[in-house]
């Protein structure tokens, strides 16, 4: 008996189950003595019972356990994803990459978008968008991002504290003090100048003007049910400077509606986004636009939506978009309806979920100016041939 336990410890605090075959083999002392002994052994233990399961049981379940493990070891070996790239950093070097929400670059798909959408439009007909532009607000959204997300962090940390999703953030969790926060912010802000200065005048002091909304955004949601207004207005920026990157200066007409609609369009991502908090932000004082509509969230939700896809078509108009352009902005409405039908506010994954497929919602429109644009050559074409023919 002392051998089996030795070579089979068991919890002793478990239910346990023995029936008489199991007994017998007890009592057959022999039999450990024979070749018999380990299919004896297996035959025995097949029936004890730990609770409702039997150890065959147990013992398949944690081979499936151990197999799974595996599995998931090796994916995480094999994987490419944002998070893995960042946890395979330095140790010293992965709380500033953090910082910068390099690891959920969903964050800086939402800020580039708006960019690539004004810089596509801007174009001449039948031309592909300028690639060095959208590489360059590329660079400057990732950078403008990593120094948002520092004055966040730096505004927040003692509500961050409190708040079990953001608990772990790099300053809360004292991976970092806040004069190394306050460096590296500069640090961030001097390279995004560098490459504001590499634009036009009028960009550059278009540029300089959102500095101030970037820094008081995180103060908004201290005094205002609507700090997701003040992100719509910072993060749809780069629309207006798109354009005028590419143009020399805005058209109004063109770029006013585009930017009204981001804003709209941030206004429904950031509130699913806000509905993941909502009950720490309760408790700890912060306001957001999901407290504010609570129960009629939806209802809000499709009325920006509708916003959005007026807007749309009104830049669509100004600018002679085409088919392509138009199909884009009828399957975004399509889109944001099923999302906005299909929402649980009170299921974070769920609110997870839904706020990460905006970056669908961001490429599709790109998708839809691009071949909007090249089927404007096409349509020229056209008129041309039928004018040579009269």
């Amino acid at each position: 008996m002392n051998m089996l336990l030795r070579k089979f410890p068991i919890c002793l605090s478990c239910p346990i189950t023995i029936n008489r075959s199991c007994i017998q083999f007890f009592q057959n002392r022999s039999d450990f003595c024979s070749h018999k002994y380990d299919q004896n052994l297996k035959n025995s233990f097949s029936n004890v019972k730990f609770g409702h399961l039997s150890m065959n049981n147990l013992l398949n379940r944690k081979t499936r356990i151990s197999s799974t493990t595996d599995i998931n070891e090796k994916r995480r070996h094999l994987s490419f994803s944002a998070a893995a790239i960042v946890g395979s950093m330095p140790k010293n070097v992965q709380p500033y990459l953090k910082l910068m929400r390099l690891d959920k670059p969903i964050g800086t798909w939402l800020l580039y978008l708006p960019c690539t959408w004004s810089i596509s439009l801007a174009a001449e007909p039948g031309s592909l968008p300028d690639l060095n532009m959208l590489a360059l607000f590329g660079t400057g959204a990732v950078l403008m991002r990593g120094a948002g997300c520092t004055i966040n962090d730096m505004w927040d940390k003692d509500f961050d504290k409190k708040v079990q999703r953001t608990a772990s953030r790099p300053i809360a969790a004292g991976d970092i003090s806040q004069f190394q926060s306050f460096v590296f912010l500069g640090g961030q802000l001097s390279l995004a100048l560098c490459v504001l200065l590499s634009l036009n005048y009028y960009s550059i002091a278009l540029g300089a003007a959102s500095l101030s909304l970037v820094v008081s955004y995180p103060l908004m949601k201290r005094i205002t049910y609507w700090p997701q207004l003040v992100l719509g207005m910072t993060f749809n920026w780069g629309s207006l400077l798109g354009w005028s990157a590419v143009k020399g200066s805005c058209d109004w007409s063109v770029c006013l509606p585009l930017y009204i609609s981001g804003v709209m369009w941030t206004l429904i991502y950031d509130t699913i986004y806000a509905h993941q908090d909502k009950k720490d932000d309760v408790l700890v004082g912060v306001k957001s636009t999901a407290l504010r509509f609570n129960e009629q969230t939806k209802q809000w939700l499709s009325g920006f939506t509708v916003a959005m896809i007026t807007g749309l078509a009104v830049t669509g108009m100004s600018c002679d978009q085409t088919f392509p352009y138009y199909t884009a902005v009828a399957l975004i409405g399509a889109h944001l309806a099923h999302q906005i039908y299909t929402l649980d506010i009170n299921n974070a994954e769920d609110c997870w979920t839904k706020f990460s497929s905006n970056r669908n919602v961001g490429l599709l429109l790109f998708i839809g100016i691009v071949f909007g644009n090249l089927w404007k050559r096409k349509g020229t074409s056209t008129e041309e041939g039928s004018l040579t023919n009269s």
